[in-house]
């Protein structure tokens, strides 16, 4: 699979530019965005997180470069970093996430800000800031993002607001993102068009995973103890993998599309959930079975008659689903590394906005593209 690197492409043996572009990471949880802007070619001078387990994970699998604590005291002293290549990062997105609250006065929507005054006291020739699709869409975030585009203005940065799918860029997982860009100088960044370049078509998650193994094999050991039980009045929509046959929020997992988008939420009911005998046995599935039964009318069966073959996403599994690299060494225990990886962006997709960034500052030529073989929601621009 084209976005799965070996360890040490992780820790620096990048496949272009060897680290000509210099950066500084803020936000970077486990690593997630820094693993694609490493191989891409920047090289990371300072990386920034308060959570001990992400920070543990980044400096086991990245480097020492990475400091623990809150951001906002370290914003000042990013001073002498001042002038590099780019200012990255992914401020906590539960203020904005439907997954949460969704509230402005939410402290972790005031993040937004703080890497704004990074960005004023770094003076980067372009930065990247990663946050969820709602803070690009609903209209009671226009204010953040008008907000943001000002500020970005008054600093001198040519900014563009998108949002990319990381299905589109081989990662196995359907994840919408938005990226609110900006680079100092020039007129056109056309950073829509220019992603276009690094398109990689879908990966299934059978074809992400199948390789594993059933869950306790060697390939595959660190399993989700959270337990699948049956739904009494189960919620019924067209397709198995949607609705809710099971309590908790997991839902079960389609084999031939890219995996549902990974929660932050993971290690409990909220993990999503695979067939094992669809996935790594014969192919039969009992979810779509189950589906048709109770679409035909048929009763729900007892809380506690699920199969043993129906399971949660392993560690392992999702790690791959995230495109995370192979041996990749997480830190604390599976709830902490769950959580790591659901709070992480995607690898894959970090890869391909990196190097679209790169071809902005060297100003490469727009790519041409065919578009027949783009798919509808490749990209989205967010309007001013």
């Amino acid at each position: 699979m084209n976005t799965i690197t070996n360890i040490k492409e992780a820790k620096g043996q990048t496949d272009r530019s060897q680290e000509s572009f210099s950066a500084v990471s803020l936000f970077s949880g486990a690593g997630g965005m820094d693993v694609g802007f490493r191989k891409a070619g920047f090289r990371i001078e300072w990386a920034n997180d308060f959570d001990k387990a992400a920070v543990e994970t980044y400096r086991r699998s990245i480097g020492d470069h990475i400091t623990l604590g809150d951001v906002n005291e370290y914003i000042d002293g990013l001073s002498k970093f001042k002038g590099v290549d780019c200012l990255f990062g992914g401020p906590p997105c539960q203020g904005f996430s439907v997954a949460g609250k969704m509230a402005l006065d939410d402290p972790r929507s005031q993040l937004v800000k703080s890497y704004m005054r990074a960005v004023e006291v770094v003076q980067p020739r372009c930065f990247v800031m990663e946050n969820v699709k709602a803070l690009g869409t609903l209209t009671k975030f226009k204010q953040v993002r008008d907000e943001l585009r000002s500020y970005a203005d008054k600093l001198g940065y040519q900014t563009e607001l998108l949002i990319f799918n990381s299905r589109n860029f081989g990662v196995p997982q359907s994840r919408d993102r938005v990226f609110f860009v900006g680079f100092r100088g020039g007129e056109k960044i056309d950073f829509d068009m220019r992603v276009k370049r690094y398109f990689r078509p879908e990966v299934s998650t059978l074809e992400a995973i199948r390789h594993l193994g059933p869950q306790g094999t060697e390939k595959n050991p660190k399993t989700c103890n959270a337990v699948v039980t049956i739904a009494e009045r189960p919620v019924l929509r067209r397709s198995p993998y949607a609705g809710m046959m099971f309590n908790g929020l997991g839902r079960p997992l389609n084999p031939d599309v890219p995996c549902a988008t990974l929660p932050a939420s993971m290690g409990g009911n909220k993990t999503p959930i695979i067939d094992e005998r669809q996935f790594f046995g014969n192919g039969q599935s009992w979810v779509e079975d189950y589906h048709a039964h109770l679409m035909d009318g048929g009763e729900s069966y007892g809380m506690h008659d699920t199969p043993d073959f129906i399971r949660r996403l392993t560690l392992e599994e999702a790690r791959i689903l995230h495109s995370f690299p192979l041996d990749y060494d997480f830190a604390g225990g599976k709830s902490a590394i769950y959580r790591q990886i659901g709070n992480a962006v995607p690898c894959g997709l970090a890869e391909a906005v990196a190097m679209t960034a790169i071809d902005v500052l060297q100003v490469a030529d727009l790519p041409e593209i065919d578009a027949e073989q783009m798919p509808l929601d490749f990209s989205r621009k967010v309007a001013v």
